[in-house]
């Protein structure tokens, strides 16, 4: 067993304890860095010490271990306030794999939660996709992983669903920047389609305010300021906005094309080879309806969204300019 990597005695003995995993992802940084800012300690568990000064506000101490560690997980969450659970995988080559990630390990941190520290508040951060199972094995396997919690923990766990997550360090929506700089955009899904998105400094502030507060077994959602959420010529404008690209043209994707993209995708995942871009994500894209409805908005007391479409995407491609991501 590996003892915790202690953090600096900074006169914070008495705040709460967060104890985060896939605190080195591209949500978790931001969450690590916004329950710092609102008083917490953090605990991380990790399989090697965070390198990089993002790192040295937090002050971490560091449990070293994985998700399949039972030993790490009873370090982890020993004497924690929260536990905040971000690890989870996005994309796989075969179904079993989300299902070892997205529920199994859920559960196995859950069951942990419930021996070592009962009372402990258990903050899933799941995915807006798991209220559509049926979509795809990564929506299956967030819905799996979500009950999982439930049923070992009850009241005590919250589970917040981010939709489209966007913001500094994300390499998935980079995407859709470097598709704003063309003359002629395609629009993968519907006219009327419509979906909710949030800033990941917004998502981080929610995360950390959701933890503050007494569980009471809820399942709840994220947005912006927007929860109805917005259509994909709605989106891809704003993007196209935030790279100067003034006036550019939209037309509807064909759908063979989208299709013939998938499948190369899908290809690649009977080879073996996890692909973000296949069939089920295609469903996932153009699924119709990614809003959020008033009855499962998150919105805590003392919180508000900061960035607004425009002022998120253009934070966002300042973001990947500086770091050599997105040329100007």
């Amino acid at each position: 067993m590996h003892p915790p990597v202690p953090a600096p005695d900074d006169g914070g003995a008495r705040a709460p304890l967060a104890a985060v995993t896939g605190a080195s992802g591209f949500i978790g940084r931001h969450v690590v860095a916004a329950l710092t800012s609102a008083g917490w300690r953090v605990r991380l568990l990790l399989r090697r010490a965070p390198e990089g000064s993002e790192w040295r506000q937090a002050h971490p101490e560091v449990v070293a271990g994985s998700l399949e560690d039972e030993a790490a997980l009873a370090r982890l969450v020993e004497g924690a306030d929260a536990v905040v659970h971000l690890a989870g995988l996005i994309k796989a080559a075969r179904r079993q794999h989300f299902f070892d990630v997205n529920c199994k390990a859920v559960a196995r941190l859950a069951e942990t939660v419930r021996q070592v520290a009962p009372g402990t508040h258990f903050v899933l951060v799941s995915s807006l996709a798991a209220r559509e199972p049926a979509l795809s094995d990564y929506a299956a396997s967030k819905r799996a992983g979500e009950s999982a919690a439930r049923e070992v923990l009850g009241q005590r766990v919250t589970v917040l669903r981010p939709p489209a997550v966007y913001g500094p360090h994300d390499r998935e929506t980079l995407r859709f920047f470097q598709i704003a700089r063309w003359q002629r955009i395609p629009l993968p899904g519907r006219a009327d389609a419509r979906a909710a998105l949030i800033h990941v400094q917004d998502a981080a502030r929610l995360v950390a305010s959701i933890a503050a507060a007494s569980p009471r077994g809820e399942v709840l959602a994220m947005a912006d300021a927007h929860p109805e959420g917005y259509s994909w010529e709605a989106v891809l404008a704003a993007a196209a906005r935030a790279v100067a690209n003034p006036a550019p043209r939209f037309f509807q994707a064909p759908q063979g094309l989208l299709k013939g993209v998938a499948l190369i995708g899908d290809v690649a995942r009977l080879a073996g080879s996890a692909s973000m871009l296949n069939s089920q994500k295609l469903r996932e894209l153009r699924h119709p309806d990614w809003g959020v409805a008033d009855d499962e908005l998150a919105r805590p007391a003392g919180w508000a969204p900061e960035f607004d479409l425009d002022g998120g995407f253009a934070d966002a491609v300042a973001w990947y300019r500086a770091a050599g991501w997105l040329r100007s």
